[in-house]
């Protein structure tokens, strides 16, 4: 593999290298619209899609502490695209940064009909890359990507093969299910597969019990208001910290309801009881893969039949039925996520100062790595 420059600092164009064209596009609607066709067919993950995007920076990148930056890298002969990075340039203490946009669980470029993988070609255009960054009007210090998938199913992220890349604290939880659900159903421990088995029938003796997915979009925001309750009485009663009940978060993930709901990509699955919402699970969906985003369910009351894994378990049949075989349980390690059978996808972060001012923070961050080693 062709190696970069020393770790942490902005890595050199050299003769001979890739020639790549980079453009950078601070207006996600004006990109979007001229990229459709690359990403709708682009390899990517399931959170680099134009709804989710579109929601994200519409409600969290609409201001000067936190600017679109799209960068579109393509072949300078052919302008075909090698890669497409939904970034956004954010200031922090003073610091210029450039980060994954998205706030999503999987981050990654979407790789275009150019983009062959071989590391040469990626270490081209991430040196053109990190030049052009250098050069933007203000300037920006440091390139920190996080929470990166070495590789998805049926696709390596070439940025997680650069030299420089280091492990993320966090994981991804993957389950592959082949054409048989039920022998993916038997795979299960007994002791699971019994009491999901006991959970529903527990559940189904109630008045009205259902599970259901919710396809109209005043039923989904009704829905998702429960979810919200329940997600955030469920942390505060755990005393631990809880962001996703500020409103930014709670338009973001709304305007993801509206804007993705008809097409498929936002999937709302509930347990209901007559009028009552026990357990709810918001999920994204692209092909064949599914993920699973926010989930809730009722509290106590309703402890005596699992509704949370319930939901879940409801959930995977129905989509599996519909051709899904890839369910992702993201990031997060849950001891209900192995009782699924999920295996460990493999994340990596990487920082790069492309100023002086961003070198402070390659020092700390390597600190960091000693002190958890």
């Amino acid at each position: 593999m062709t190696a970069l420059a020393v770790e942490g600092s902005i890595p050199h164009v050299r003769a001979g290298s890739p020639d790549f064209r980079v453009e950078l596009i601070h207006d996600w609607d004006e990109a979007a619209a001229k990229l459709e066709g690359v990403m709708a067919q682009g390899r990517a993950t399931p959170f680099q899609n134009r709804h989710w995007l579109g929601a994200w920076y519409r409600c969290f990148a609409s201001d000067e502490s936190a600017r679109p930056l799209i960068a579109v890298i393509s072949d300078a002969r052919t302008r075909d695209v090698a890669a497409i990075l939904p970034l956004y340039l954010r200031t922090q203490r003073g610091l210029r940064i450039a980060e994954f946009a998205g706030s999503a669980d999987y981050n990654a470029p979407i790789l275009g009909p150019a983009a062959t993988g071989s590391p040469t070609e990626t270490a081209g255009w991430w040196r053109h890359l990190c030049r052009e960054l250098s050069r933007l009007p203000g300037g920006c210090d440091l390139v920190r990507f996080r929470k990166m998938p070495v590789a998805m199913p049926g696709w390596v992220n070439p940025l997680a093969l650069l030299a420089g890349v280091q492990p993320s604290v966090l994981t991804g939880h993957l389950v592959q299910v082949g054409d048989d659900y039920d022998a993916y159903r038997y795979s299960l421990e007994k002791t699971v597969r019994k009491e999901l088995e006991r959970s529903w029938r527990v559940f189904a003796k109630h008045d009205g019990a259902e599970f259901k997915r919710i396809q109209d979009i005043e039923g989904a925001l009704h829905t998702f208001a429960a979810l919200e309750a329940q997600q955030s009485a469920r942390m505060h009663d755990l005393g631990q910290s809880y962001s996703l009940d500020d409103e930014s978060s709670a338009a973001f993930h709304r305007a993801l309801i509206v804007r993705g709901l008809a097409d498929g990509y936002v999937v709302l699955t509930a347990l209901t009881s007559g009028e009552e919402i026990v357990a709810t699970l918001l999920g994204i969906r692209t092909g064949s893969h599914y993920v699973m985003v926010r989930i809730s369910n009722a509290g106590n009351a309703w402890s005596n039949c699992s509704p949370g894994r319930l939901v879940i378990e409801r959930t995977m049949a129905m989509l599996h039925a519909d051709g899904v075989r890839t369910f992702d349980f993201s990031v997060g390690s849950y001891d209900y996520k192995r009782r699924f059978g999920v295996s460990d996808v493999a994340l990596v972060d990487l920082t790069v100062a492309l100023s002086w001012r961003g070198l402070p923070v390659i020092v700390r961050d390597k600190l960091k790595r000693w002190m958890r080693r």
